[in-house]
């Protein structure tokens, strides 16, 4: 049960346009947001920083951002944001199997030394404390030019916004991301948690 409610979209007409970017990469509006608008500001400065992370005229791809944000997340603990970044790598294109395959990408023949050194450096990144390593560090630096770092690392921090807010919040997971979640669980057990109907 959420600690909060979302609000219906319409509580605040003046957010709609940052409503509708969602809208665009999700097909919903997350319930994240609905909730977040008893603070308008704060929706509005959320959505500015989200296109910047997930600008689609950035370096890295978009839907290789998500799986960063999902690794992150992960590390993190948020269940809803672990379902929302897989959803949002399937919608750009991220095969199911290398969406199953991300629960284990260290070993995964799906995932390349490039790929593995950026997710190593997201789940050290998100870990508390922090567990970025000068090693780690250059491992990145092998692979990833210093822009790509900075968007990787932007994706990062963004979701450790979202993990806390959405964790705080108890916010309540949507169906979409919530049936991608358990199609890309490797037992198809998958569960919400504290964001799901019943908890």
């Amino acid at each position: 049960m959420p600690r909060l409610p979302p609000l219906p979209p319409e509580t605040t007409p003046e957010l709609k346009g940052h409503f509708d970017f969602f809208l665009s990469t999700l097909g919903f509006t997350p319930n994240s947001v609905l909730t977040m608008q008893r603070k308008p500001k704060l929706v509005k400065a959320f959505a500015d920083l989200n296109a910047a992370v997930m600008d689609p005229a950035g370096e890295v791809d978009l839907g290789f951002r998500r799986l960063v944000g999902h690794v992150a997340s992960k590390a993190g603990g948020c269940l809803y944001c672990q379902a929302h970044t897989l959803l949002g790598a399937h919608n750009f294109g991220v095969s199911d199997e290398k969406l199953a395959a991300v629960w284990s990408y260290a070993t995964s023949p799906l995932y390349t030394e490039r790929e593995r050194a950026a997710l190593d450096f997201a789940l050290a990144a998100a870990s508390q404390p922090n567990a970025v390593t000068d090693d780690v560090f250059e491992r990145m630096r092998a692979h990833w030019s210093d822009g790509e770092i900075v968007e990787i690392l932007g994706v990062v921090a963004m979701f450790g916004f979202l993990n806390r807010w959405n964790d705080s919040m108890g916010t309540p997971l949507e169906a979409v991301p919530l049936a991608v979640a358990r199609k890309a669980a490797p037992d198809g057990t998958w569960s919400p948690g504290k964001h799901g109907k019943d908890a």
